[in-house]
C-alpha cells in the first residue's frame, strides 16, 4: 500500500496531478488514511499498454 507521493512515483507522475491521472481510487485505511493498492496501479498500468487502440503519443501524455 502506498500514499499518493509514493504511488505517483511509483506510475511516473508528478504528485499533483496523480489524482487526475490515474484512475485508481484510494483505499481509506481504518487510522483515515488514503492508500493505493500496488496491485490496482499494476492494473490501470497494464490497461494503458493493452491495446485499447491508444497511440503511444496518448498514452504518454497521460503519464506526463
Amino acid at each position: 500500500m502506498l500514499d499518493l507521493s509514493e504511488a505517483a512515483i511509483y506510475v511516473g507522475v508528478p504528485a499533483k496531478r496523480f489524482p487526475g491521472t490515474c484512475a485508481v481510487c484510494p483505499i481509506r485505511m481504518p487510522d483515515g488514511r488514503n492508500k493505493y493498492d500496488i496491485k490496482d496501479l499494476d492494473h490501470w498500468i497494464d490497461g494503458l499498454k493493452g491495446g485499447d487502440g491508444e497511440s503511444d503519443d496518448d498514452i504518454i501524455g497521460k503519464l506526463g
